[in-house]
């Protein structure tokens, strides 16, 4: 690394320099102690562990925390000049560093929020608000079908592969989550000695390319997939269907980027551009989907096995649905993707205008499940921009059961949104396989960063829950999250939305899902 090298040759300059200030003139003393202290202060930028971007750059590192001291109307006016950050990504990310560093506290002067903004939404409160005492709620994964059910924590990492994120930034994650106790998405890149280093439970993903389970044709392969399921620290399976952030998209990961160590773990050649189909071909229809998820189930021993996707349409979902009543196959959870979530690599078309957001794809999800009777079968876990304790408890009265969350975990192990994950030049070692800034992210206190998020977030939405005058969070409904419509009226989501009724689709659809429902077929993805 040349860091290093760089440190010591500025050591080397101002111990000349200040030689030169004993044996030749009094002129070189301030030379000689402004190098020796910028040459002692990259020594500790060098050794410290806890600010990954001054370890990678000693000195100049100093400028950003700087920046940070400036009057909040200054820096406001600096992070507002990259269009990219929006203000929720500017709130979650402060948020999210405070939790994770433990400084989390109250703030002064109240809401920075306005109250009376189209959109504003808020939680309802009760006068038999009490402490809360189960500050890490669990929800059980596994229908009947499944002999080792898992339980998982509300709050968990949602889906992000080795090879978008680095090696240190894995091994943080899964060992953060071991730490807590919750649960750690691999993403579609298969399992990495990383993901297995920590000790933390994994959801192992599987997507359309088959990473860690494919042939040499790129299809399913059921003993490779036997193999690696069975680990003890394999807790369930999830198919992915599509990605909100890239929804009907594929992948591709240039040759240039896989390595040997990247191509053991996906199970493709070393140096060969690897291709992501946008679908899947162990299955091509619902009923063909839950026969897979059912030999999944029998392969890896029993373990939950459900599906990740971003909506697109309403009949597609309900194909699924009529497909798990014919065959008496019940996938154990479906994960929610939001339109809304992030990535380094896919079309800004893609990104802002296809797929369902969040919000209405899980409602979408959750109402075809009670409608159809199968709600108490399958869990819903939902994944798009949560990062908050009221994050968790909104989502959960819009249908979740659990929660995933990426981009707050990626902020938890460092990331101060660069924008340079597609560049392989991420300044803090979290989204990048260049050795020399991804060793610098120090694994011990991202770890507990990790687990200092999670942790804060998980106990501040039971807070919430109890302040709500609630038991705990299988009491939330949609009536109990409200929203500002229009002017100064507010609604319920109760209110706003319809909500079917248990089995309301098979005896009498209501007209607005009627067509939709008659449309949808077991034998075809419509």
């Amino acid at each position: 690394m040349m860091r290093p090298v760089i440190v010591a040759a500025a050591w080397v300059v101002a111990i000349l320099a200040a030689l030169a200030t004993v044996f030749t003139s009094w002129w070189w003393a301030l030379p000689a102690l402004v190098l020796l202290g910028s040459a002692a202060l990259g020594t500790w930028d060098l050794v410290q562990t806890e600010h990954t971007i001054l370890r990678v750059y000693p000195v100049l590192g100093h400028v950003r925390f700087l920046m940070e001291l400036i009057r909040p109307e200054i820096r406001q006016y600096f992070i507002e000049s990259n269009t990219e950050a929006t203000p929720f990504d500017r709130e979650t990310r402060d948020m999210v560093y405070e939790r994770a560093k433990g400084t989390k506290g109250d703030e002064p002067f109240g809401t920075e929020r306005d109250v009376n903004a189209l959109g504003y939404e808020f939680l309802r409160h009760s006068l038999r608000a009490h402490l809360a005492e189960d500050l890490d709620p669990r929800v059980r994964l596994g229908g009947p079908d499944c002999t080792q059910p898992y339980d998982i924590a509300m709050l968990n990492v949602s889906a992000m592969s080795f090879g978008a994120l680095s090696a240190n930034a894995i091994e943080a994650l899964n060992a953060g989550a071991a730490r807590g106790g919750f649960a750690h998405d691999t993403g579609e890149g298969g399992i990495s000695p990383y993901h297995l280093r920590g000790g933390g439970d994994l959801i192992w993903e599987i997507g359309s390319g088959y990473f860690g389970c494919r042939d040499a044709d790129g299809r399913f392969d059921p003993v490779a997939f036997a193999e690696k399921s069975t680990m003890p620290a394999v807790k369930a399976i999830s198919i992915k269907l599509s990605q909100g952030a890239k929804p009907g998209l594929g992948g591709v990961l240039p040759g240039a980027k896989v390595s040997a160590e990247i191509a053991a773990t996906r199970g493709v050649p070393v140096g060969k551009t690897v291709v992501s189909p946008p679908s899947h071909s162990a299955f091509g229809t619902p009923t063909e989907l839950l026969t897979f998820i059912a030999t999944l189930r029998r392969l890896s021993g029993g373990k939950p096995v459900g599906f990740k996707l971003c909506i697109g349409a309403r009949t597609e979902f309900l194909s699924i649905c009529k497909a798990i009543l014919a065959t008496d196959i019940a996938p154990d959870f479906v994960i929610v993707d939001g339109a809304e979530g992030g990535t380094g690599a896919a079309p800004q078309e893609f990104e802002d205008h296809v797929g369902m957001p969040l919000t209405e794809g899980l409602m979408l999800v959750h109402n075809c499940l009670v409608g159809t009777g199968l709600r108490d079968r399958i869990r819903v876990g939902a994944s798009g921009k949560v990062a908050s304790g009221v994050d968790v408890v909104s989502r959960v009265c819009q249908g979740a059961d659990f929660l995933m969350a990426a981009r707050a975990m990626m902020f938890a192990v460092g990331c101060i949104q660069a924008l340079k994950c597609n560049t392989n030049r991420c300044p803090t070692g979290v989204a990048t396989q260049d050795p020399s800034r991804s060793r610098a992210l120090d694994v011990p206190d991202k770890t507990e960063r990790v687990f200092n998020y999670q942790r804060a977030t998980v106990a501040s939405a039971a807070q919430i829950v109890a302040s709500m005058g609630l038991d705990g969070f299988h009491e939330l409904s949609p009536a109990m999250l409200n929203r500002r419509i229009e002017g100064q009226r507010t609604a319920t989501y109760a209110e706003i939305y319809d909500w079917l009724m248990p089995g309301e689709l098979l005896e009498d659809p209501p007209q607005s899902w009627r067509s939709d429902w008659v449309e949808a077929s077991a034998d075809e993805f419509r």
